[in-house]
Protein backbone atom coordinates (compact mmCIF):
# COMPACT_ATOMS: atom_id res chain seq x y z
CA UNK A 1 0.00 0.00 0.00
CA UNK A 2 1.11 3.59 -0.58
CA UNK A 3 1.33 6.49 1.86
CA UNK A 4 -2.14 7.70 0.85
CA UNK A 5 -3.68 4.49 2.20
CA UNK A 6 -2.29 5.20 5.66
CA UNK A 7 -3.67 8.74 5.57
CA UNK A 8 -7.06 7.16 4.95
CA UNK A 9 -6.44 4.74 7.82
CA UNK A 10 -5.54 7.45 10.31
CA UNK A 11 -8.59 9.42 9.17
CA UNK A 12 -10.73 6.48 10.35
CA UNK A 13 -9.52 6.73 13.95
CA UNK A 14 -12.02 8.44 16.22
CA UNK A 15 -10.44 11.42 17.95
CA UNK A 16 -7.89 12.23 15.25
CA UNK A 17 -8.62 15.55 13.63
CA UNK A 18 -6.38 18.07 11.94
CA UNK A 19 -4.38 18.97 15.07
CA UNK A 20 -3.60 15.38 16.11
CA UNK A 21 -3.01 14.34 12.51
CA UNK A 22 -0.29 16.98 12.21
CA UNK A 23 1.02 15.95 15.62
CA UNK A 24 1.45 12.37 14.38
CA UNK A 25 3.08 13.44 11.11
CA UNK A 26 5.51 15.72 12.93
CA UNK A 27 6.46 12.97 15.39
CA UNK A 28 6.66 9.96 13.07
CA UNK A 29 7.48 11.63 9.75
CA UNK A 30 4.82 9.80 7.73
CA UNK A 31 1.35 8.32 8.04
CA UNK A 32 2.69 4.84 7.28
CA UNK A 33 5.20 4.93 10.14
CA UNK A 34 2.48 6.25 12.48
CA UNK A 35 0.13 3.43 11.44
CA UNK A 36 2.77 0.77 11.99
CA UNK A 37 4.00 2.23 15.29
CA UNK A 38 3.21 0.55 18.63
CA UNK A 39 0.74 2.10 21.06
CA UNK A 40 3.55 3.16 23.37
CA UNK A 41 5.03 5.28 20.61
CA UNK A 42 1.68 7.01 20.14
CA UNK A 43 1.65 7.82 23.84
CA UNK A 44 5.16 9.21 23.47
CA UNK A 45 3.85 11.42 20.66
CA UNK A 46 1.45 13.00 23.16
CA UNK A 47 -1.73 11.33 21.89
CA UNK A 48 -4.34 10.85 24.68
CA UNK A 49 -4.82 7.26 25.86
CA UNK A 50 -8.45 7.09 24.73
CA UNK A 51 -7.38 7.94 21.18
CA UNK A 52 -4.55 5.40 21.39
CA UNK A 53 -7.13 2.80 22.40
CA UNK A 54 -9.35 3.83 19.47
CA UNK A 55 -6.36 3.38 17.17
CA UNK A 56 -5.59 -0.09 18.50
CA UNK A 57 -9.22 -1.14 18.09
CA UNK A 58 -9.37 0.31 14.57
CA UNK A 59 -6.28 -1.62 13.45
CA UNK A 60 -7.87 -4.86 14.61
CA UNK A 61 -11.17 -4.18 12.87
CA UNK A 62 -10.12 -2.58 9.60
CA UNK A 63 -8.46 -4.07 6.55
CA UNK A 64 -6.93 -1.04 4.84
CA UNK A 65 -6.52 -2.84 1.53
CA UNK A 66 -10.25 -3.54 1.42
CA UNK A 67 -11.01 0.05 2.36
CA UNK A 68 -8.88 1.30 -0.54
CA UNK A 69 -10.48 -1.22 -2.90
CA UNK A 70 -13.92 0.10 -1.94
CA UNK A 71 -12.74 3.65 -2.57
CA UNK A 72 -11.33 2.70 -5.98
CA UNK A 73 -14.40 0.74 -7.11
CA UNK A 74 -16.62 3.65 -6.11
CA UNK A 75 -14.66 6.04 -8.37
CA UNK A 76 -13.73 8.05 -5.29
CA UNK A 77 -10.52 10.06 -5.28
CA UNK A 78 -8.54 10.76 -2.11
CA UNK A 79 -6.79 14.12 -1.71
CA UNK A 80 -4.50 14.93 1.22
CA UNK A 81 -2.64 17.97 2.48
CA UNK A 82 0.36 16.78 0.47
CA UNK A 83 -1.41 16.93 -2.91
CA UNK A 84 -0.99 19.93 -5.19
CA UNK A 85 -4.68 19.77 -6.15
CA UNK A 86 -5.91 20.07 -2.57
CA UNK A 87 -8.25 23.10 -2.76
CA UNK A 88 -6.06 26.10 -2.00
CA UNK A 89 -8.68 28.20 -0.28
CA UNK A 90 -9.64 25.33 2.00
CA UNK A 91 -5.99 24.71 2.86
CA UNK A 92 -5.70 28.35 3.98
CA UNK A 93 -8.11 27.90 6.90
CA UNK A 94 -7.05 26.77 10.35
CA UNK A 95 -7.23 23.02 10.86
CA UNK A 96 -8.22 22.18 7.28
CA UNK A 97 -9.27 18.52 6.80
CA UNK A 98 -6.19 16.29 6.32
CA UNK A 99 -8.10 14.00 3.94
CA UNK A 100 -10.82 14.77 1.41
CA UNK A 101 -12.89 12.25 -0.54
CA UNK A 102 -13.95 13.44 -4.00
CA UNK A 103 -16.38 12.20 -6.63
CA UNK A 104 -16.02 14.40 -9.68
CA UNK A 105 -13.36 16.96 -10.51
CA UNK A 106 -11.73 19.98 -8.92
CA UNK A 107 -10.29 22.38 -11.50
CA UNK A 108 -8.11 25.47 -11.37
CA UNK A 109 -11.10 27.70 -12.13
CA UNK A 110 -12.92 26.38 -9.04
CA UNK A 111 -10.71 28.66 -6.99
CA UNK A 112 -13.31 31.29 -7.90
CA UNK A 113 -16.11 29.90 -5.76
CA UNK A 114 -18.98 31.33 -3.71
CA UNK A 115 -21.15 29.45 -1.21
CA UNK A 116 -24.93 29.79 -1.46
CA UNK A 117 -26.75 28.42 1.60
CA UNK A 118 -30.05 28.77 3.38
CA UNK A 119 -33.11 27.19 4.90
CA UNK A 120 -34.70 23.92 3.86
CA UNK A 121 -38.12 25.57 4.29
CA UNK A 122 -37.62 28.04 1.50
CA UNK A 123 -40.29 30.59 0.57
CA UNK A 124 -41.21 31.49 -3.04
CA UNK A 125 -39.10 34.63 -2.57
CA UNK A 126 -36.11 32.62 -1.36
CA UNK A 127 -36.57 30.10 -4.17
CA UNK A 128 -36.45 32.87 -6.77
CA UNK A 129 -33.36 34.48 -5.23
CA UNK A 130 -31.49 31.16 -4.89
CA UNK A 131 -32.30 30.24 -8.48
CA UNK A 132 -31.29 33.61 -9.93
CA UNK A 133 -28.17 33.74 -7.78
CA UNK A 134 -27.02 30.24 -8.77
CA UNK A 135 -27.53 31.05 -12.45
CA UNK A 136 -25.87 34.45 -12.20
CA UNK A 137 -22.75 33.10 -10.51
CA UNK A 138 -22.44 30.19 -12.94
CA UNK A 139 -22.88 32.44 -15.96
CA UNK A 140 -20.02 34.59 -14.66
CA UNK A 141 -17.63 31.68 -14.20
CA UNK A 142 -18.05 31.32 -10.43
CA UNK A 143 -18.34 27.83 -8.94
CA UNK A 144 -21.37 27.49 -6.65
CA UNK A 145 -20.72 25.69 -3.36
CA UNK A 146 -23.49 24.32 -1.17
CA UNK A 147 -24.55 21.29 0.86
CA UNK A 148 -27.03 19.32 -1.32
CA UNK A 149 -29.73 19.83 1.32
CA UNK A 150 -33.38 20.41 0.56
CA UNK A 151 -34.43 23.98 -0.10
CA UNK A 152 -31.92 26.71 -0.91
CA UNK A 153 -28.95 24.34 -1.35
CA UNK A 154 -30.62 22.14 -3.97
CA UNK A 155 -32.04 25.13 -5.83
CA UNK A 156 -28.61 26.80 -6.05
CA UNK A 157 -26.96 23.58 -7.30
CA UNK A 158 -29.68 23.04 -9.93
CA UNK A 159 -29.53 26.63 -11.13
CA UNK A 160 -25.76 26.47 -11.58
CA UNK A 161 -26.03 23.19 -13.49
CA UNK A 162 -28.80 24.47 -15.74
CA UNK A 163 -26.67 27.52 -16.55
CA UNK A 164 -23.84 25.22 -17.64
CA UNK A 165 -21.65 26.12 -14.67
CA UNK A 166 -19.77 24.21 -12.03
CA UNK A 167 -20.87 23.37 -8.51
CA UNK A 168 -19.57 21.60 -5.40
CA UNK A 169 -21.77 19.74 -2.93
CA UNK A 170 -20.18 19.20 0.49
CA UNK A 171 -21.75 16.27 2.31
CA UNK A 172 -22.28 15.35 5.96
CA UNK A 173 -21.83 11.70 4.98
CA UNK A 174 -19.52 9.65 2.81
CA UNK A 175 -19.50 10.72 -0.84
CA UNK A 176 -21.07 7.34 -1.67
CA UNK A 177 -24.02 7.97 0.66
CA UNK A 178 -26.38 10.56 -0.80
CA UNK A 179 -28.61 12.45 1.62
CA UNK A 180 -31.39 13.27 1.24
CA UNK A 181 -31.99 10.19 -0.93
CA UNK A 182 -34.27 12.05 -3.35
CA UNK A 183 -31.23 14.08 -4.44
CA UNK A 184 -29.40 11.12 -6.00
CA UNK A 185 -30.11 12.38 -9.52
CA UNK A 186 -28.95 15.88 -8.56
CA UNK A 187 -25.80 14.41 -7.02
CA UNK A 188 -25.02 12.56 -10.26
CA UNK A 189 -25.34 15.82 -12.18
CA UNK A 190 -23.07 17.58 -9.69
CA UNK A 191 -20.42 14.89 -10.24
CA UNK A 192 -20.55 15.56 -14.00
CA UNK A 193 -20.17 19.35 -13.60
CA UNK A 194 -18.20 19.61 -10.40
CA UNK A 195 -17.73 17.41 -7.38
CA UNK A 196 -19.18 15.81 -4.28
CA UNK A 197 -16.78 16.49 -1.41
CA UNK A 198 -16.55 15.10 2.11
CA UNK A 199 -13.96 14.57 4.80
CA UNK A 200 -16.01 11.67 6.17
CA UNK A 201 -14.84 8.17 5.19
CA UNK A 202 -16.62 6.26 2.44
CA UNK A 203 -19.68 4.53 3.86
CA UNK A 204 -20.33 7.10 6.60
CA UNK A 205 -24.06 7.53 7.14
CA UNK A 206 -25.62 10.98 7.61
CA UNK A 207 -25.86 12.04 11.23
CA UNK A 208 -26.96 15.31 12.79
CA UNK A 209 -23.55 15.89 14.39
CA UNK A 210 -21.85 15.62 10.97
CA UNK A 211 -23.49 18.66 9.40
CA UNK A 212 -22.14 21.62 11.42
CA UNK A 213 -18.49 20.56 10.79
CA UNK A 214 -19.13 20.11 7.06
CA UNK A 215 -20.39 23.73 6.95
CA UNK A 216 -16.83 24.74 7.78
CA UNK A 217 -15.70 23.13 4.54
CA UNK A 218 -18.44 24.87 2.54
CA UNK A 219 -17.25 28.30 3.69
CA UNK A 220 -13.58 27.26 3.51
CA UNK A 221 -13.84 26.40 -0.18
CA UNK A 222 -15.40 29.77 -0.96
CA UNK A 223 -14.36 33.37 -1.40
CA UNK A 224 -17.64 34.40 0.25
CA UNK A 225 -20.83 32.92 1.66
CA UNK A 226 -24.29 34.14 0.68
CA UNK A 227 -27.15 33.32 3.05
CA UNK A 228 -30.42 33.49 1.10
CA UNK A 229 -32.95 32.66 3.82
CA UNK A 230 -32.40 31.40 7.35
CA UNK A 231 -34.39 31.09 10.53
CA UNK A 232 -32.84 32.15 13.81
CA UNK A 233 -31.45 28.64 14.41
CA UNK A 234 -30.64 27.69 10.83
CA UNK A 235 -27.50 25.71 9.98
CA UNK A 236 -26.79 28.35 7.33
CA UNK A 237 -25.94 30.75 10.15
CA UNK A 238 -23.26 28.31 11.31
CA UNK A 239 -21.75 28.46 7.82
CA UNK A 240 -21.77 32.26 8.03
CA UNK A 241 -20.02 32.14 11.41
CA UNK A 242 -17.32 29.88 9.98
CA UNK A 243 -16.89 32.26 7.04
CA UNK A 244 -16.32 35.19 9.40
CA UNK A 245 -13.81 33.16 11.43
CA UNK A 246 -12.00 32.31 8.18
CA UNK A 247 -11.80 35.94 7.13
CA UNK A 248 -14.22 35.48 4.24
CA UNK A 249 -17.02 37.84 3.18
CA UNK A 250 -20.61 37.15 4.20
CA UNK A 251 -23.62 38.42 2.25
CA UNK A 252 -27.20 38.12 3.49
CA UNK A 253 -30.37 38.59 1.47
CA UNK A 254 -32.73 41.03 3.23
CA UNK A 255 -36.25 39.78 3.80
CA UNK A 256 -39.56 40.64 5.38
CA UNK A 257 -39.46 41.34 9.11
CA UNK A 258 -42.63 39.25 9.30
CA UNK A 259 -41.13 36.12 7.72
CA UNK A 260 -39.53 33.52 9.98
CA UNK A 261 -37.16 32.54 7.14
CA UNK A 262 -35.72 36.08 7.09
CA UNK A 263 -35.08 36.48 10.80
CA UNK A 264 -31.63 34.93 10.54
CA UNK A 265 -30.55 36.87 7.46
CA UNK A 266 -31.83 40.18 8.79
CA UNK A 267 -29.97 39.51 12.03
CA UNK A 268 -26.77 38.83 10.06
CA UNK A 269 -27.13 42.21 8.36
CA UNK A 270 -27.62 43.84 11.76
CA UNK A 271 -24.39 42.17 12.90
CA UNK A 272 -22.38 43.45 9.95
CA UNK A 273 -23.00 41.10 7.00
CA UNK A 274 -23.25 42.78 3.61
CA UNK A 275 -26.89 43.12 2.51
CA UNK A 276 -27.20 41.65 -0.98
CA UNK A 277 -29.26 44.20 -2.89
CA UNK A 278 -28.21 43.16 -6.39
CA UNK A 279 -26.38 40.13 -7.76
CA UNK A 280 -23.56 42.14 -9.31
CA UNK A 281 -22.45 43.34 -5.86
CA UNK A 282 -20.87 39.93 -5.27
CA UNK A 283 -18.65 40.22 -8.35
CA UNK A 284 -17.81 43.85 -7.59
CA UNK A 285 -16.93 43.20 -3.95
CA UNK A 286 -14.82 40.13 -4.72
CA UNK A 287 -13.37 41.64 -7.92
CA UNK A 288 -14.64 38.78 -10.05
CA UNK A 289 -16.10 40.78 -12.95
CA UNK A 290 -13.66 39.43 -15.57
CA UNK A 291 -13.48 35.72 -14.72
CA UNK A 292 -14.69 34.47 -18.17
CA UNK A 293 -12.11 36.62 -19.95
CA UNK A 294 -9.34 35.40 -17.62
CA UNK A 295 -10.36 31.78 -18.12
CA UNK A 296 -10.37 32.23 -21.89
CA UNK A 297 -6.96 33.90 -21.84
CA UNK A 298 -5.46 31.12 -19.70
CA UNK A 299 -6.92 28.38 -21.88
CA UNK A 300 -5.74 29.79 -25.19
CA UNK A 301 -2.42 31.27 -24.05
CA UNK A 302 -0.38 28.72 -22.06
CA UNK A 303 2.13 30.09 -19.57
CA UNK A 304 5.28 31.25 -21.37
CA UNK A 305 8.88 31.08 -20.17
CA UNK A 306 8.84 34.84 -19.66
CA UNK A 307 5.72 34.59 -17.46
CA UNK A 308 7.29 31.78 -15.45
CA UNK A 309 10.44 33.84 -14.98
CA UNK A 310 8.52 36.89 -13.77
CA UNK A 311 6.40 34.84 -11.37
CA UNK A 312 9.55 33.52 -9.73
CA UNK A 313 10.25 37.09 -8.59
CA UNK A 314 6.71 38.12 -7.66
CA UNK A 315 4.80 37.63 -4.42
CA UNK A 316 2.31 39.58 -2.33
CA UNK A 317 4.97 42.27 -1.90
CA UNK A 318 4.97 44.90 -4.71
CA UNK A 319 7.89 44.82 -7.14
CA UNK A 320 8.58 47.66 -9.59
CA UNK A 321 8.76 46.86 -13.29
CA UNK A 322 12.36 48.17 -13.47
CA UNK A 323 13.40 45.78 -10.71
CA UNK A 324 11.73 42.91 -12.57
CA UNK A 325 13.83 43.76 -15.62
CA UNK A 326 16.99 43.59 -13.50
CA UNK A 327 16.00 40.34 -11.80
CA UNK A 328 15.01 38.52 -15.00
CA UNK A 329 17.47 40.08 -17.44
CA UNK A 330 14.60 40.72 -19.86
CA UNK A 331 14.27 43.99 -21.81
CA UNK A 332 11.62 46.46 -20.66
CA UNK A 333 9.50 45.93 -23.78
CA UNK A 334 9.25 42.16 -23.12
CA UNK A 335 8.52 42.63 -19.43
CA UNK A 336 5.84 45.22 -20.10
CA UNK A 337 4.10 43.09 -22.76
CA UNK A 338 4.33 39.96 -20.62
CA UNK A 339 2.87 41.71 -17.56
CA UNK A 340 -0.02 42.96 -19.68
CA UNK A 341 -0.84 39.39 -20.74
CA UNK A 342 -0.44 38.17 -17.17
CA UNK A 343 -2.90 40.79 -15.95
CA UNK A 344 -5.38 39.66 -18.60
CA UNK A 345 -5.03 36.07 -17.33
CA UNK A 346 -5.45 37.15 -13.73
CA UNK A 347 -1.91 36.08 -12.77
CA UNK A 348 -0.73 39.49 -11.54
CA UNK A 349 -2.16 42.87 -10.71
CA UNK A 350 -0.66 46.35 -10.84
CA UNK A 351 -0.99 48.10 -7.45
CA UNK A 352 0.08 51.56 -8.57
CA UNK A 353 3.27 53.21 -9.75
CA UNK A 354 4.14 50.29 -12.05
CA UNK A 355 4.47 47.98 -9.05
CA UNK A 356 3.14 44.43 -9.42
CA UNK A 357 2.08 41.59 -7.14
CA UNK A 358 1.21 37.97 -7.91
CA UNK A 359 -2.38 36.87 -7.31
CA UNK A 360 -2.34 34.60 -4.25
CA UNK A 361 -3.45 31.38 -5.92
CA UNK A 362 -1.16 31.43 -8.96
CA UNK A 363 2.16 30.43 -7.44
CA UNK A 364 0.51 27.43 -5.80
CA UNK A 365 -1.28 26.29 -8.96
CA UNK A 366 1.82 26.55 -11.15
CA UNK A 367 4.23 25.31 -8.44
CA UNK A 368 6.46 28.36 -8.64
CA UNK A 369 9.00 28.60 -5.79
Amino acid sequence: MDERSYWVGLNLVKGIGAVRFKQLLDFFGSAEIAWQAPQTAWSSAGIPQRVVNNFAQMKQQVDLERVMEKIATGNVRVITWLDSDYPRRLKEIDQSPPVLFIRGTINVEDDWAVAVVGTRRVTPYGRQVADELGRFLAQNGVTVVSGLARGVDAIAHQAALQAGGRTFAVLGSGVDVIYPPEHRKLAAEVIRQGALISDYPVGTQPDGINFPPRNRIISGLSLATVVVEAGEKSGALITAEFAVDQGRDVFAVPGSILAAQSQGTNRLIEQGARPLLKMSEILETLKLEQIPEKQHARKHNPMSKEEQSLLEHLSSDPVHIDQLCELTGLPITNVSATLTMMELKGFVTEVGGMNYVAMREIKTIYKVN
